[in-house]
């Protein structure tokens, strides 16, 4: 601990310094955060993190969601008049209503560095090719990591408009380097490749950047993705529309991901908003420290996160280190007879058997007792190597030896459950 003391007081007086800068300048100009502020008695004058956690009220998406119902169609968290900002961007929805986002200039900016920060640590320089196999809508996505590769000098290409087909002909064409895009997507890319006999042990693609959903730390999905794409490294990292990309995978600990705290203080709560030790799991809030144009203070994301519990991390850094990435979402965990169950546990079972090409689950809450049933489907080259019966007893196997249930495993034909660009919506509940 020693060792890393100093450059632990670093970080801390830098966001001290910039959080004092922050609240100068969103106060009073930003309606929201004045009214709120205000209301709570919190002071306005930081002198150091304690004082501010202690006094600031959390933030909530709720208050949010509520903030442009009131005052439309973006909202009163908004430091400065409309015409400073640049770029729009909304969430997915996938848990709960919409947010309309605004940035200036500079916030963007700010932004940007920090996605420029999670290309470094994964090893990009100029001499790759990265490609983005986005939609480039409304949604943040890979907007910022496409502007980040492109201001590091490398040769950048969108991905927007196309078909997985042609997105793989583009990769291999172009010989790019640099896959960017969601875990799940990885899969499906590989799964048409196999389909339309396009080899892609032929591609150069040597790191797929993947987010928008807990996978690319859970193991099972990070090998999968690896095995499909010959030669290529899984790199991590998580970021919401609210608050941008906020960390980035440790180079000596796959599934461990640091928070960027130059840009962000970060805390770890329990359900009731109190701190909680290293080594427990909890609620990750996030307070921007260089989004003024559009901040957030003490936002409770939703993220289920463990804190690891060594100060200094192997790889050098002090930045909190998440073991296991982002565990979850706070509103996804589910009980079935006692058991608690999260997806991306269940997600790490069926990633472990690499005939499983699929996934479904349905959550009923029609009896007095919730009930849990998975769909799978078999890839072709899965249903030659073994028996589908052998595949699904496995599976309810592995469910019973982990949370001693029996989960109804039901196989459907190939092509019949969905597949995502963006993020996946493999729970469906009634």
């Amino acid at each position: 601990m020693a060792a890393g003391f100093p450059k632990r007081l670093v970080i801390v007086t830098s966001q001290v310094d910039q959080l004092r800068a922050l609240l100068a300048a969103i106060l009073p100009s930003n309606a929201f955060y004045s009214a709120k502020l205000g209301a709570a008695g919190a002071s306005r004058k930081i002198s150091n993190l304690g004082q501010f956690t202690d006094s600031f009220p959390f933030t909530t998406k709720q208050e949010l969601v509520q903030a442009q119902q009131d005052h439309p169609p973006y909202g009163s968290n908004l430091t400065y008049p409309l015409e400073r900002y640049i770029r729009f961007h909304q969430t997915s929805g996938t848990s709960g209503t919409s947010l309309r986002w605004l940035d200036t200039v500079e916030s963007w900016n700010w932004m940007v560095g920090n996605w420029q920060q999670v290309l470094s640590t994964a090893g990009v320089s100029r001499a790759d090719r990265v490609f983005c196999a986005f939609s480039f809508g409304p949604f943040i996505g890979f907007w910022l990591g496409f502007e980040a590769a492109v201001r590091m000098g490398c040769l950048t290409l969108p991905g927007g408009g196309l078909s997985t087909t042609a997105r793989l002909r583009l990769i291999l064409d172009n010989e790019v380097t640099v896959l960017c895009c969601t875990p799940t997507y990885a899969i499906h890319m590989a799964e048409v490749a196999a389909r339309e006999k396009i080899d892609l042990a032929a591609s150069r693609v040597r790191l797929i950047i993947v987010a928008g959903e807990p996978g690319g730390s859970i193991a099972g999905t990070r090998n999968r993705i690896a095995e499909l794409w010959p030669g290529a490294r899984v790199f991590d990292h998580h970021g919401m529309t609210e608050v941008g990309p906020a960390s980035f995978e440790c180079p000596a600990r796959p599934g461990v991901l640091h928070i960027i705290e130059s840009a962000f203080i970060a805390e770890i709560i329990d359900p009731a908003g109190k701190p909680l030790e290293a080594g427990q799991s909890g609620e990750l809030v996030l307070t921007t420290l260089g989004r003024i144009g559009s901040p957030l203070l003490r936002y409770r994301t939703g993220d289920l996160v463990k804190s690891a519990r060594d100060t200094v991390c192997e790889c050098g850094r002090s930045d909190l280190a998440l073991e296991g990435g982002i565990l979850g979402r706070t509103d996804d965990m589910i009980v079935i007879r006692g058991v608690n169950i999260f997806p991306s546990a269940l997600e790490e079972i069926i990633r472990s058997i690499p005939e499983i090409a699929e996934y479904q689950v349905h959550v009923s809450n029609t009896t007095a007792l919730p009930e849990l049933a998975v769909q799978v489907e078999v890839s072709e080259r899965g249903s030659v190597t073994r028996s589908s019966e052998a595949i699904l007893h496995e599976l309810q196997s592995k469910f019973e030896a982990l949370w001693s249930l029996r989960v109804p495993v039901k196989l459907v034909p190939p092509g019949t459950l969905p597949r995502y660009e963006l993020k996946a919506k493999r729970w469906l509940k009634t």
